[in-house]
């Protein structure tokens, strides 16, 4: 592909944007330019303040800015309330529970709050102010770092608690999930904690609306061992619902007003 510089480095930003992830040796190839030349696009891009840099040295595209967890609330509201009715009619009385951060397992929370007597540990800020005052739940939250955008808790003190823990039911979110790479989040302290909760849990359940499948916004990634169950919306792309299958990985469809059905 032999195009100008100027327009190359649109193209640059361009792919950021979009696939979330580049790098050097894949944009070399790309614009059939050396990795010296990429660099240079790189570092001009970095100093007008249109691209990062991350990871020690090496040059890494940043594709979106987090948004915040208030941000994202309105984001799938639909597809959301649908995942997450559909978590809760798995759950069954007496059990263990983990409920992740994130504004889809918080809607499973908030599902949660009329639900049979449970213990549900949590990392996030906005399960704990769903269940916080519920009388039939023992509610159990992990110490560790308070991530703002979030509203996670992470870190090695979160690692450690969870080494007293096992659970019946894990319910993970995500800010992408490819058939390639497994789960992606902005911190490589979220996707540690994800691994280590799947490790302790008997089942784990990915919650996921379609426009998060095949993204990959950030840098950070985790790989869960089968088996495991995405569960996300009618609206998902079938081909990448099959590469995931492919993966070992079980697929739960949820059509919008759907999310009833017994435990499983």
């Amino acid at each position: 592909m032999s195009v100008t510089g100027s327009r190359r480095r649109d193209q640059i930003v361009h792919l950021a944007t979009t696939t979330g992830l580049a790098s050097v040796e894949e944009l070399s190839r790309t614009f059939e330019v050396t990795a010296s030349t990429i660099r240079r696009d790189l570092a001009r891009l970095h100093s007008e303040g249109r691209l990062a840099r991350t990871y020690g040295g090496a040059m890494a595209l940043t594709a979106h800015p987090e948004a915040s967890l208030r941000q994202r609330t309105g984001e799938a509201f639909d597809a959301k309330r649908a995942i997450a009715r559909w978590a809760a009619a798995r759950i069954v009385p007496g059990e263990s529970v983990f409920l992740d951060a994130g504004t889809t397992v918080g809607a499973l929370a908030h599902e949660l709050r009329g639900h049979k007597p449970l213990t549900v540990t949590t990392s996030g800020l906005t399960a704990l102010q769903e269940l916080g005052d519920v009388d039939t739940l023992e509610v159990q939250c992990l110490g560790g770092t308070l991530r703002p955008l979030s509203q996670s808790f992470i870190g090695p003190l979160a690692e450690a608690a969870l080494e007293q823990m096992t659970f019946d039911r894990a319910f993970l979110g995500t800010d992408g999930v490819t058939a390639e790479h497994g789960l992606c989040e902005a911190d490589h302290r979220q996707t540690r904690l994800k691994q280590l909760v799947a490790r302790r849990s008997q089942r784990v359940y990915v919650l996921a609306h379609a426009a998060k499948l095949d993204r990959r916004p950030f840098h950070a990634w985790t790989r869960l061992a089968p088996p495991w169950t995405l569960v996300t919306d009618t609206g998902a792309d079938p081909d990448t619902v099959k590469a995931l299958r492919g993966q070992g990985i079980t697929v739960t469809l949820v059509g919008l007003g759907q999310g009833d059905g017994g435990p499983g």
